[in-house]
């Protein structure tokens, strides 16, 4: 996978659902063809990894491992083929779909479900490729009680701590894990709004950091605004969340987050403008 330096460059990672009924587009990238143009013009929009996922967020149909592979899999293969530089993450908590995927030139697997699987840690170790440990509360998509936690921060960070630990008992060497904290997974908006203010705890464990916010619900109901007009929130979000340690950011809207991006890097230090003219001329400087 190419390299990133985390301390001078945070990464975009674009967002390309391959099912018909996802939360954010509505199906548009479920035919193979759309799926990969929109793989690819996020990439030249300025993504630096793409997530492609095959099973829609939350509830909705039962979606097999067979389905599943075959939804991702020839999208990962596509894109392989015509940007071998863009780096590739498959969606997926089952172990079979990251071996598949990984197998066609997946470079990261985003395990929502923190390792469920029992099998996940035992094929990321055979392979080289990059996991993010993401916290939830039991099996992705199923009901569950009201979301409770007496500190959720102490929790989820204690939560990824030990599946860091699991996923390096295994094989899966440090350098390649990356935690995600989940935000609105199993989780109300007061959750999440408190693990944006306290991230820095999170950043703490000492990995990179992913920070998936984007057209999340916490955001729509800070701001009471429905699916489609979250963008301004999301970007809020997001730059809270580089600001408090992240540097691998998962969004919807590329061409408008690479620019939030690159102004939250140079406020840090992290990037240099593109170029210096304002009250910089030897005379005219008004």
């Amino acid at each position: 996978m190419r390299e990133f330096d985390f301390a001078r460059q945070v990464a975009v990672m674009a967002v390309v659902n391959r099912t018909p009924d996802s939360f954010y587009d509505k199906g548009a990238t479920f035919a193979l063809d759309r799926a990969v143009e929109s793989a690819l013009r996020a990439a030249d929009l300025g993504a630096d990894w793409v997530d492609v996922g095959g099973v829609p967020f939350g509830r909705g149909p039962v979606v097999s491992v067979e389905d599943e592979i075959e939804r991702v899999v020839p999208v990962v293969s596509a894109i392989t083929a015509a940007r071998p530089d863009i780096v590739i993450s498959v969606d997926t908590n089952r172990a079979d779909v990251a071996e598949r995927a990984i197998d066609a030139g997946a470079a990261v697997i985003n395990d929502t479900s923190g390792l469920g699987d029992p099998r996940m840690a035992e094929v990321l170790a055979r392979s080289q490729a990059h996991v993010v440990i993401t916290h939830s509360v039991g099996p992705p998509r199923v009901e569950k009680p009201p979301a409770h936690f007496d500190d959720v921060v102490a929790e989820v960070r204690a939560f990824l701590i030990e599946r860091v630990a699991r996923a390096e008992a295994t094989g899966v060497p440090r350098e390649r894990i990356i935690i995600d904290p989940g935000h609105d997974l199993d989780k109300n908006t007061l959750h999440s709004l408190e693990i944006t203010r306290r991230l820095d705890e999170i950043a703490a464990i000492g990995l990179p950091l992913l920070a998936a916010v984007s057209n999340k619900d916490f955001i729509g109901e800070s701001i009471d605004r429905p699916q489609g007009e979250r963008l301004a929130g999301s970007l809020a979000a997001m730059t809270a969340c580089i600001m408090r340690g992240a540097r691998i950011v998962r969004m919807h809207d590329i061409a408008e987050t690479v620019d939030a991006v690159r102004v939250t890097e140079a406020i840090l230090g992290m990037r240099a403008p593109v170029r210096l003219e304002h009250n910089m001329h030897p005379t005219r400087n008004v």
